[in-house]
C-alpha cells in the first residue's frame, strides 16, 4: 500500500493587485483620493497576509466610497458612525484587520465624539 505525504506550500505573497476590485474609481479628477488609494493597496500586502481578514469601514462622503475599490469586505455605514462600527467589527471578531475610513465632516465632524471615544478604547 502506497502512502502519499503532502507537503505544505508557503503561503502566497498578496500584491497590490489582489487588494483592487473591478469597481471604476469614480472622484473627480485631481482628486487627492486616488492617491490614498494607490497607496493603501501598495501597502497593505505587507500589512496583512489574508485578504479575507481585512474590513474597511466607511461612513458618508467622497472617500466612503473607498470599500467599493477594494477587494476586501467593507462597509458602508451611516454618516459619522463608521468608528462606532468599526469598534462593534472589531469587537465581534478581534482577528480581523478593521480600518476605517472618511473625511473632515463625516470623521471629524458628525462623528468627532465617536472618533474620540474609539481612540480612548484603542480596540
Amino acid at each position: 500500500m502506497e502512502t502519499t505525504t503532502i507537503e505544505p506550500t508557503a503561503p502566497v505573497k498578496l500584491t497590490a493587485k489582489d487588494f483592487t476590485s473591478d469597481q471604476d474609481v469614480k472622484w473627480c479628477p485631481g482628486c487627492g483620493d486616488y492617491s490614498i488609494l494607490k497607496q493603501v493597496q501598495t501597502v497593505l500586502p505587507e500589512f496583512v497576509s489574508e485578504k479575507e481578514k481585512v474590513v474597511f469601514v466607511s461612513g458618508i462622503g467622497c472617500s466612503s466610497r473607498f470599500p467599493y475599490y477594494m477587494s476586501t469586505y467593507g462597509i458602508h455605514s451611516i454618516h459619522g458612525r463608521a468608528t462606532a462600527i468599526a469598534t462593534g467589527v472589531k469587537a465581534a471578531n478581534p482577528e480581523l484587520n478593521v480600518w476605517v475610513i472618511g473625511g473632515d465632516g463625516d470623521l471629524l465632524s458628525i462623528g468627532g465624539n465617536h472618533f474620540i471615544h474609539m481612540l480612548r478604547r484603542n480596540p
